[in-house]
């Protein structure tokens, strides 16, 4: 990159070890202090460009309230004085300059004088890349990278639109697989994980993957969820581009790639951004506001115009720059409450009286504004635990504007219904039902996730009532109604084989489980499920309008039998979806709903494959019109225990009851 006018080459002083040098423009500078920059990235940070027909590395970084400012690394033997930025003139708080013959690959931290003649090594906010982890430094580098996807970027629309197939596996990188399980310290590079992890989903059949945050982090132990660096992958696995090469291979497989994404907090690790030029720059100054006492960790100012123009500009880089298909944004009642997690006098209401922090509103509604104008075949999911209202209603009619919302009522009620011995199951109908009164409020996804299976929570097979065969069918069955269930699906690593322990981050899935017939038919279950999605239009076309559903019967309390229907574009689409949920089998079950045609089993959760019984099932269905004017049917299936039943009409016409 060469100086942008004349002028700029006359005030390079290339006798010193910093020339004063700048990317910005006057419209960067402007839009940075109004909070609508929105795209940081390209001019803070290291940049490694020309100047004056010399190569070298471009810093910028934004320190308001410091003094003094300077690069140091082993380029300088950590010389704390030798290559000092300068400060803008302007106002914007910026220090920056270029130093020559600097190449990429080499670590770096600013130091910084700052309020109160506070000195501090800081880590670059936006650095693309760090040291692995315990070392803290920064590190030059470039995001050259020519991508593969070209196919599923012009089509990717198709794969992320709310009327697709949306089954998604939750990954924690770092334990979902390890070189040696019995160490933590051990990781695979991006290149394995690409090798291991990229066909098994396949194989699977999941739709989309969603990484617990992979953006840099100190700790293992907060999962990522403790983020020092906003704008690069953990080096844990390798370099930048190695995680490019995976999103691109399984994009390669029409695998769509989301990320854990958390501009609701950070951490007080010295490196990072807490006090980060002495002051509290990038968090609110009142504690009130600016801590979060469930993470001990500090919250965002999202009143600051530059705030905001750092954390949608951190959104969008991993659109833009990694070619990414959603953000599942996490705690985003964190962000939206004053009072969250806050006992009475620790909180100030806001100008009107409320609890809503209204600046951090003001935030979210324009992420969502701004992801979707400039992706708009993407997804933005919140992670959102109370009932705040229009979380996935559109920004111009006073919705949040994301376009899908976790539904933790349903996860809730789901868990505690398979909990309770079959026989109580009769008394706890109307909380199974219950999400159907509320579900056409937002864009639902459901999900069973990586908050379920820790903290003595135990893992999914063992939260099922009965003893060891009723707890795996109860399970398949928990899951054949979350697949037929209006909404996007999400499942946590080892969910899928049904896992026995809880999941730890130190170790790795318990793949040796799948030595064990059980397992292995627990897998297969959760596979023709993703498939059975993928393969039928009645799951999913309509699964965000009311034409999409319909109760057939729920009359049958005593017995714990449910049925409806999954209704698609046209009506051979529709899916008649029966749920037994006690474990005694049900012959000659008789339901009458509307249909013209006879019946067949698509899917039955009992079979021999999945490790059921598979000794009830339905080979040829009575399909009998007993309505003519109203083409009512009534047919008659056998139902096994704590199984469900999928069933979808043939091309043959039911018989006409004379």
């Amino acid at each position: 990159m060469s100086p942008k006018n004349y002028e700029e080459l006359f005030f390079v002083d290339t006798s010193k070890n910093v020339w004063n040098y700048s990317l910005f423009t006057e419209e960067d500078i402007r839009n940075f202090q109004h909070g609508t920059h929105y795209s940081l990235y390209k001019v803070l940070g290291n940049k490694y460009i020309k100047v004056l027909n010399t190569y070298g590395t471009y810093f910028a970084v934004w320190a308001p309230n410091a003094k003094f400012v300077s690069v140091k690394g082993n380029f300088n033997d950590w010389d704390n004085d030798s290559h000092p930025l300068n400060v803008r003139h302007d106002g914007s708080g910026i220090w920056e300059g270029f130093i020559p013959y600097l190449n990429t690959g080499e670590v770096y931290k600013y130091y910084i004088i700052g309020a109160n003649d506070l000195n501090k090594d800081k880590g670059d906010p936006f650095a693309n890349y760090w040291e692995r982890r315990p070392l803290t430094a920064s590190v030059t580098w470039d995001l050259q990278y020519k991508w593969k996807d070209k196919l599923w970027m012009k089509n990717r629309a198709s794969h992320n639109s709310l009327d697709a197939p949306i089954s998604i596996y939750e990954v924690h990188l770092a334990s979902w697989a390890r070189p040696d399980k019995y160490n933590e310290e051990s990781y695979h590079t991006y290149e394995k994980i690409t090798q291991l992890l990229v066909p098994y989903v396949k194989e699977m059949g999941f739709t989309h993957v969603e990484f617990m945050p992979v953006m840099e982090h100190p700790y293992d132990g907060s999962w990522g969820y403790q983020g020092t660096g906003f704008f690069a992958p953990t080096s844990r696995f390798g370099d930048p581009q190695g995680f490019m090469r995976l999103i691109d291979a399984f994009h390669k497989e029409k695998i769509g790639v989301i990320l854990d994404w958390v501009p609701s907090h950070f951490p007080y690790d010295a490196h990072g951004l807490y006090m980060f030029d002495g002051e509290h720059t990038y968090e609110y100054a009142d504690m009130r506001k600016g801590f979060h006492p469930d993470w001990n960790s500090y919250v965002f100012n999202y009143s600051r115009n530059e705030v905001k123009s750092f954390l949608i500009s951190s959104a969008r880089f991993w659109f833009d720059v990694f070619h990414v298909d959603g953000l599942r944004v996490d705690a985003v009642s964190s962000i939206l409450k004053l009072d969250y997690s806050r006992k009475d006098g620790e909180w100030e209401p806001n100008a009107y009286g409320g609890n809503g922090n209204i600046e951090a509103i003001a935030f979210i509604k324009d992420l969502n504004r701004t992801i979707y104008r400039d992706f708009p075949d993407v997804q933005m999911i919140a992670e959102e635990s109370t009932d705040w209202p229009m979380t996935t209603a559109p920004t111009d009619i006073g919705g949040l504007g994301f376009g899908m919302k976790w539904m933790m009522g349903w996860m809730h009620d789901t868990i505690n219904y398979f909990k309770k011995d079959p026989y109580f199951r009769q008394y706890m109908q109307n909380d199974f039902t219950f999400s159907m009164m509320y579900y056409y409020d937002e864009n639902f996804l459901l999900p069973l996730s990586h908050d379920e299976v820790v903290h003595g929570k135990s893992p999914m097979l063992y939260k099922m009532a009965g003893d060891e065969w009723q707890r795996f069918a109860n399970l398949r069955l928990l899951y054949s109604y979350m697949y037929t269930h209006p909404g996007a699906k999400l499942l946590f690593m080892g969910n899928e084989f049904g896992a026995t322990q809880e999941w730890d981050y130190k170790s790795e899935l318990q793949w040796d489980l799948l030595f064990w017939p059980s397992h292995v038919g627990m897998k297969k279950c959760v596979q023709d499920l993703n498939s059975l999605l993928r393969k039928e239009p009645g799951l999913y076309a309509k699964q965000f309008s009311k034409q999409g559903f319909e109760w057939v019967d729920l009359n049958h309390r005593a017995e714990s039998v449910l049925v409806f229907k999954r209704k698609g574009l046209k009506a051979e689409d529709d899916l008649l979806v029966i749920l037994n949920m006690t474990p005694v089998p049900r012959w000659d079950w008789v339901v009458e709903t509307y249909a013209t045609h006879k019946w067949k089993e698509i899917f039955n959760s009992d079979s021999k494959e999945y490790w059921g019984a598979g000794d009830v099932y339905n080979v040829d269905i009575h399909s009998e019109i007993i309505d003519r004017e109203n083409n009512i049917c009534k047919i008659k299936v056998h139902l096994p225990p704590l199984g469900a039943i999928v069933l979808k009409q043939t091309n043959e016409k039911a018989t006409v009851d004379l």
